[in-house]
């Protein structure tokens, strides 16, 4: 529920979905609304997936599993965490359904490409490679409560490999694993010695600007996710909303862009697909339901979403996904370029 230090990014994830207002078009046939896309050749039911989050059988016995199932029904993608509670060979085992990867790039190549291979054998369609942690961030939170995993469960990833459990200290538990275990050396040749070891797609999730999308583009990305690690990483970072059209103009279309961060409302959906965005992760959302009420409550939540992207579209004309336009919503900075004219 928190994020780094101050928590003034976290805010500003939601906040900035707020100044970004609608201008719907009218008189439009809107009795027939699709919201069914393509993400990297697979088809779903609509542009809204799963964002990794870890440790997921702290919120509920199921945990990933049950997460997993939500998701196929919806026929939506879910991206399992590396650090999940369920290993890639257990959220197989629930049955059909398209699925990503996460990957932390740890120090020892071996346990990289162990994990990799795992879950391609295990049918996970691409990996998505998380660069915006070559440290954790200071969450305060974790630091006061001393957050470690509970004794009960394992990172399960890493289980056979000694590595599935964090050491008791004085702080937070999982910020002195990621300094005991994450490759703090990571760069973008990496990207490409990834490519060496996989057939699949990488999505590089962490970018926020335009230069780093031409990196990724030189570097053969399939696909960039803008996060900003749900701002638990570098507070006063803008708002993922924030950067998207920056890294969705320095594209120019030439890989497809995502946005993870602050989406609680199909409003917020329809805000990032005008503004250039293939699609959403959802991430917060997904855990709380998933307490509430395990499998049932992510269905449910995948739900809600959908419909209020459903209502969202007809009210403002647009009967398919292709019909939602940047000139159907008005930024902060669409006004002040406006003022000064």
């Amino acid at each position: 529920a928190s994020g780094a230090e101050d928590q003034w990014t976290l805010n500003e994830n939601r906040e900035a979905f707020s100044r970004i207002l609608f201008r719907p078009r009218v008189l439009i046939d809107v009795s027939h609304i699709n919201m069914a896309t393509n993400i990297l050749g697979f088809d779903v039911s609509m542009p809204i997936m799963i964002a990794p989050t870890a440790m997921q059988k702290m919120a509920h016995p199921e945990g990933e599993l049950a997460t997993a199932r939500a998701a196929a029904s919806a026929g939506t993608i879910m991206t399992l965490s590396s650090w999940a509670t369920s290993s890639v060979e257990r959220v197989n085992s629930v049955g059909p359904g398209i699925r990503f990867f996460q990957l932390y790039v740890y120090k020892d190549r071996n346990i990289v490409r162990q994990l990799v291979k795992r879950a391609e054998m295990a049918g996970f369609k691409a990996i998505a490679l998380t660069v915006d942690t070559p440290r954790l961030g200071r969450r305060e939170a974790d630091i006061k409560n001393r957050f470690n995993l509970p004794p009960h469960l394992v990172l399960e990833n890493f289980a056979a490999l000694d590595l599935g459990k964090m050491d008791k200290t004085d702080d937070s538990g999982l910020a002195s694993y990621v300094a005991s275990q994450v490759d703090q050396s990571l760069c973008w040749e990496d990207v490409r010695w990834l490519q060496t070891i996989t057939s699949l797609p990488i999505l590089v999730k962490g970018v926020m600007t335009a230069e780093d999308t031409r990196i990724a583009i030189e570097y053969g990305a399939a696909g960039i996710i803008v996060s900003n690690h749900g701002a638990r990483q570098l507070d006063y970072v803008p708002a993922t909303i924030s950067c998207l059209e920056e890294v969705v103009r320095e594209a120019k279309g030439r890989l497809p862009v995502f946005l993870d961060g602050g989406v609680r409302r199909g409003t917020d959906v329809f805000k990032a697909l005008a503004l250039g965005a293939a699609g959403v992760f959802i991430g917060r959302p997904v855990l709380y339901s998933l307490a509430v009420d395990g499998e049932a409550g992510v269905r449910k939540v995948l739900q809600m979403l959908r419909d209020e992207l459903e209502l969202a579209m007809a009210l403002s004309g647009c009967p398919s996904l292709r019909d939602i336009t940047r000139a159907h919503v008005v930024t902060d900075g669409d006004r002040i370029r406006r003022a000064r004219l």
